[in-house]
């Protein structure tokens, strides 16, 4: 079986209630498309995987990722799907190393939107729309800014895809600003 987006968020509401998860995971969904669409890949695959990844961490925090493998395998979701979202906890609470570019990207964007999110929060025009990669970027190097977005994993994630910080900031953004609206980052208005 193949998901829909339909019944991709069906499952995520099910078990995730708090309005900041289901915005955090509608903007890993945006990221996901953005980057499968640069990458050429599928971006109805990996916006799915970007939707559910935190399916499990509401209910279940202390059996994050293991527990949407018991959903998700219920639910009759390709093995697929399945590895790439218990992949993105890789080294935090997954031993499941990400290795296809899908599980890479969402291992890396994963804690980089939070951050990003962070930074818009704190700017003058609190919207993605105008945001930098020099702001997020400045950011960075404030540890106690957003001290819960692990920069290890990022950088580690950016190693993986063989890339530039600055381009993965860059993109991340990118995609965030397809769903500004959607996440309460469309900023004040003028």
């Amino acid at each position: 079986m193949v998901p829909t987006r339909e019944e991709a968020l069906q499952l995520l509401k099910k078990y995730t209630h708090s309005e900041s998860l289901i915005k955090h995971a509608l903007t890993v969904e945006a990221v996901m498309r953005h980057f499968a669409s640069v990458y050429g890949e599928d971006p109805d695959k990996w916006g799915i995987i970007g939707l559910v990844h935190d399916l499990d961490y509401e209910a279940w925090p202390e059996e994050h990722c293991w527990k949407s493998r018991t959903i998700l395998e219920e639910a009759g979701w390709p093995e697929e799907y399945i590895r790439a979202v218990v992949s993105h906890g890789w080294g935090i609470c997954s031993d499941v190393e990400p290795v296809s570019k899908m599980e890479k990207v969402l291992y890396t964007i994963d804690e980089l939107t939070g951050l990003i999110t962070a930074t818009v929060l704190v700017r003058p025009s609190k919207s993605i729309l105008d945001l930098q990669v020099s702001s997020v970027k400045k950011k960075w190097k404030d540890k106690a800014f957003a001290a819960g977005a692990n920069r290890a994993v990022i950088e580690k994630g950016v190693q993986m895809l063989e890339a530039d910080l600055n381009d993965i900031i860059g993109m991340t953004i990118e995609g965030m600003k397809s769903v500004a609206k959607e996440i309460g980052l469309e900023g004040i208005p003028a």
